[in-house]
């Protein structure tokens, strides 16, 4: 399946399984412990423009401003949570480890999305967030000290000037066209032991990823109900 059908099949699930957005515990996890350190993880951000004809069209540029700004806005934030983020130190020989996490989170929580709860929760899990990244994550306690750490994913769209076209055209005719859609979720992560503690999803309409101050506001969006 290609990375666009992913992302789509992504908003699919995730807008059956959660209607509105919704931050989960994990069960007897509360908020961190005072003076926890936490990992800032690499961003997993693509941006993309929706064609004429609704086609997702990846747009490199787009994402490398994504990557600085949504970086810039969790750093930020550190502080008006009060919560100490790390960002990862040199990549060095932690590379293909960090690599690996990223793909695992990307895979658990797109499964966390879809069977957490709604149309397609697991029964065996009786409501509980209960996922984890397995023993890898501890490599990256080993190698940077921190206790937790915080993973975000993102797939954004904006509808191009032909896309707006057709959906002015559609709304004069009576049928509706969609334009961009911004869909996402983030986890914090104990890495002593690679259990998702909090999970956040993010489905919506609006927020621009390519302005700073509007991927602050996604930023907050993401890290709603955030366990400081």
């Amino acid at each position: 399946m290609s990375r666009c059908r992913c992302w789509l099949w992504l908003c699919f699930v995730v807008f059956l399984s959660l209607p509105v957005r919704a931050a989960s515990l994990a069960e007897g996890f509360t908020r961190l412990p005072e003076g926890a350190v936490v990992l800032l993880m690499p961003l997993d951000i693509e941006l993309f423009s929706v064609s004429a004809g609704g086609i997702l069209e990846p747009q490199a540029e787009w994402t490398e401003r994504a990557h600085a700004n949504l970086r810039q806005a969790f750093l930020t934030r550190s502080s008006a949570l009060k919560v100490n983020f790390m960002p990862l130190p040199g990549e060095g020989d932690e590379v293909e480890v960090v690599e690996s996490l990223n793909r695992l989170h990307g895979a658990v929580g797109q499964a966390i999305a879809m069977h957490h709860r709604g149309l397609f929760a697991l029964p065996t899990k009786e409501g509980r967030l209960d996922w984890s990244l397995g023993e890898e994550a501890a490599l990256m306690r080993a190698r940077t000290g921190a206790d937790y750490a915080l993973f975000a994913f993102v797939r954004d769209s904006y509808a191009s000037s032909e896309r707006v076209a057709m959906m002015v055209v559609g709304a004069l005719l009576g049928f509706g066209l969609s334009g961009g859609m911004q869909v996402g979720y983030a986890s914090l992560v104990d890495l002593a032991s690679g259990r998702v503690l909090w999970f956040n999803t993010l489905l919506r309409q609006s927020g621009d990823l390519r302005e700073l101050e509007k991927a602050r506001e996604s930023c907050d969006a993401l890290l709603d109900k955030f366990p400081e």
